[in-house]
């Protein structure tokens, strides 16, 4: 995988889209998470497992 911003931009839309062509509304994911790309980068930070 990557650390490089723009391919975790993609990333994040790409499961935006994938969430609106599934239904889920753009709110329902801001009421949980304030930004995925955020959320992607820090599961990206722990791909190794494991929390620091």
């Amino acid at each position: 995988m990557t650390d490089d911003p723009v391919a975790i931009s993609d990333l994040a839309d790409s499961a935006m889209e994938a969430a609106d062509e599934a239904g889920i509304a753009t709110t329902e994911i801001t009421d949980e998470v304030p930004s995925v790309f955020d959320v992607i980068a820090e599961a990206m930070d722990h791909r190794e497992g494991g929390t620091p």
